[in-house]
């Protein structure tokens, strides 16, 4: 009985995932990052690699050059 040839890597754990962000549905190994050690579905995150990205930006604290600094004068 040739078991390998009736099953892949597709048929053990979910390919596809919907983002909770953007709502789209998209390939669990390639559009969503990592979280955890291990091969499961519950290992990769539930946001999209799109969407973790603009949420790290959108959220990353601005910095702001100060304009009147002087050398201190000892």
């Amino acid at each position: 009985m040739d078991i390998d040839g009736q099953f892949k890597h597709g048929h053990l754990f979910l390919t596809d995932r919907k983002c909770r962000t953007c709502g789209e549905v998209k390939n669990l190994i390639e559009e969503f990052y990592k979280t955890k050690k291990g091969m499961t579905a519950s290992c990769y995150s539930y946001h999209c690699k799109e969407c973790t990205v603009d949420r790290i930006l959108k959220s990353r604290k601005k910095k702001k050059p100060c304009f009147d600094w002087k050398y201190p004068d000892w």
